[in-house]
């Protein structure tokens, strides 16, 4: 090979590898805007809900950053603010993943969420939630392989969901207010190997999780509202125990059938 032929080839190379640092650095810097828009456009397709996010802001370098003002909304027919609403989440990204096939996200931690819910134990926002979650999920299994290939998949190391606390919206109550503390939920190693998972099978995990918690939790509550009686008056607490009742008797059934 000439000279000229060599210097030739080294300028293509230095192009090339110019374009590359560019691109990396143009598509870095708008990382967050990326994930944000991510979320937005795929998450109301899992969820049948709304869901809105002010910011995502992660350093293209760490992969470190935070997620803001998330609000799930809630299924139609119901008149709540919202489903989950939280302030500020911090997660973890390998940066190098969000352009290949499996996005890698090392930690995502979720502090003191607000969750509503709004019906009763056996019929609410959160199981509607549940179950568009899971029609989403079956319908991407129902897919052939050439579409579900094609699409990212997820692996999230560490999940961690603490501090929140539930409102519940019963008309049993009365129109009285009843927040509920929820223990930590602590997941790990989701999407680890292989392939990952996707992000509506992700969603399904976590919202999962929540759930089992959520109702067992408002059960426990709602049990003990003989001490609120002089407060929610005698028809309510009735009614509410009335409700209990049904609801424990049939909780393991609830959980048997998802």
């Amino acid at each position: 090979m000439d000279n000229f032929h060599m210097k030739k080839l080294v300028l293509v190379g230095a192009v090339l590898v110019a374009v590359a640092v560019v691109a990396v650095l143009v598509i870095g810097s708008n990382i967050g805007s990326i994930v944000k828009k991510g979320v937005e456009t795929v998450g109301p397709k899992i969820t049948g809900t709304s869901i809105t996010l002010g910011g995502v802001e992660l350093s293209p370098s760490s992969g470190s950053g935070t997620i803001k003002d998330f609000v799930l909304g809630n299924p139609e027919g119901y008149k709540s603010a919202y489903a989950i609403r939280l302030g500020e989440a911090t997660l973890e990204v390998d940066p190098k993943s969000v352009l290949s096939d499996k996005i890698h996200i090392k930690r995502v931690a979720v502090t003191n969420p607000e969750i509503t819910i709004e019906g009763g134990l056996g019929d609410n926002n959160l199981k509607k939630i549940l179950a568009n979650i899971d029609a989403f999920t079956a319908s991407e299994k129902s897919q052939p392989a050439s579409d579900s290939g094609s699409k990212k998949k997820l692996q999230v190391d560490d999940f961690l969901l603490s501090g929140a606390k539930v409102d519940v919206k019963f008309a049993i109550l009365g129109g009285k207010g009843l927040s509920v503390p929820l223990p930590d939920i602590h997941l790990s190693n989701l999407g680890a190997g292989g392939d990952g998972i996707t992000a509506g099978e992700l969603t399904k995990t976590v919202f999962n999780s929540v759930f089992e918690q959520v109702i067992p939790a408002v059960t426990k509550q709602l049990g003990q509202l003989g001490t609120l009686g002089k407060d929610l008056g005698k028809g309510a607490v009735d009614g509410a125990k009335g409700a209990v009742d049904k609801a424990t008797k049939g909780l393991g059934d609830l959980f048997k059938k998802k």
